[in-house]
């Protein structure tokens, strides 16, 4: 391992843990922009967690150490993907663990430990919460899965550096199997992210929300590193979407420490690009009945497979 790889990792981590909460404020100045509303600050996201750390945290008498330990396992479980999804460089020392099923094994982990921890108090809300988001992760993860391979077929391995470097030298055109793979994703990741048409974040409506009422028992620090956590969690998708469709910009070698300082401003503004696209997105939709959820994963689904069936046939 070079010092290089090692730096390398570091910064692509600590850029992580820094922008996450950024990217969730610029998403929500964009949609109050976008809804003609006076729009909170950029650095809000910042403010609420530094607010929850320095609060003394109330956990239930009946809380077992599944409830007490669910946050620590969900952020390290995020911190764990951002240190493997190649956001501004492919030569890691995590490289070799940055395959994209143990990627989506690492999403499954934090959804099953929110899940049981959302259950262990016993109140309805986190009962139907939990229930909730077992009901879209065994949708979304299927969908998730078949875009990866998607990019798998192209790259011709598993492992997320050698998808960017596969991608990355690749003809600038519109091929048929990622567009198709795109648009799944973009819907996958919607789901994923809590995010409107299938989850509103703002709301705290019994009847519709599905992550907030998981974490309705929580507070103090382990509020803090949930929302912390969720904010990681829209940040690796973002940076899995950057990866697998416009891999461009992100460094190569072992040695590139131009290409590295170039990466992080391009990371920045592909990001700022993004959230303002998921803004426009939910300013468009409407919420879902959760009903309408498995029609809308399974054409993510289907859009998935016919990407992938594209590139098998048609190699485009």
């Amino acid at each position: 391992m070079t010092v290089a790889a090692f730096m390398s990792q570091l910064l692509q981590l600590a850029l992580a843990l820094a922008l996450a909460p950024l990217l969730v404020g610029w998403v929500n100045q964009c949609r109050a922009w976008l809804s003609n509303r006076t729009p909170p600050s950029l650095f809000l996201p910042y403010r609420t967690i530094r607010k929850l750390f320095m609060k003394d945290a109330v956990v239930a008498e009946n809380a077992s150490p599944i409830f007490r330990t669910m946050p620590y396992i969900v952020f390290g479980a995020m911190c764990c993907a951002a240190a493997i999804v190649p956001s501004i460089a492919t030569d890691l020392p995590f490289a070799r663990a940055a395959d994209a099923i143990a990627l989506v094994g690492l999403f499954a982990l934090a959804r099953i430990f929110i899940a049981l921890a959302a259950m262990d108090i016993g109140t309805a809300f986190g009962s139907l919460g939990a229930r909730r988001e077992m009901f879209l992760g065994f949708l979304a993860e299927p969908a998730l899965l078949m875009v990866l391979f998607t990019a798998s077929l192209i790259s011709g391995s598993t492992s997320l550096p050698t998808m960017v470097e596969a991608l990355a030298h690749r003809e600038l055109a519109i091929y048929p199997s990622l567009a198709f793979a795109g648009v799944a994703f973009t819907m996958v990741s919607l789901a994923e992210n809590a995010r409107i048409p299938i989850d509103n974040p703002a709301t705290h409506l019994e009847l519709t929300m599905v992550h907030e009422a998981m974490i309705l028992e929580y507070s103090a620090r382990h509020l803090a590193l949930i929302e912390w956590a969720a904010a990681l969690k829209l940040f690796n998708y973002s940076c899995i979407g950057i990866a697998l469709f416009i891999p461009f910009g992100i460094a190569e070698g072992s040695n590139a420490w131009a290409a590295l300082i170039a990466a992080v401003p391009t990371l920045v503004v592909k990001l700022a690009v993004g959230g303002f696209a998921l803004a426009l997105i939910e300013t468009a939709s409407a919420k879902l009945r959760i009903f309408r959820a498995p029609e809308f994963l399974g054409t993510a689904f289907l859009l998935a497979v016919l990407g992938m069936l594209v590139n098998l046939l048609l190699g485009s």
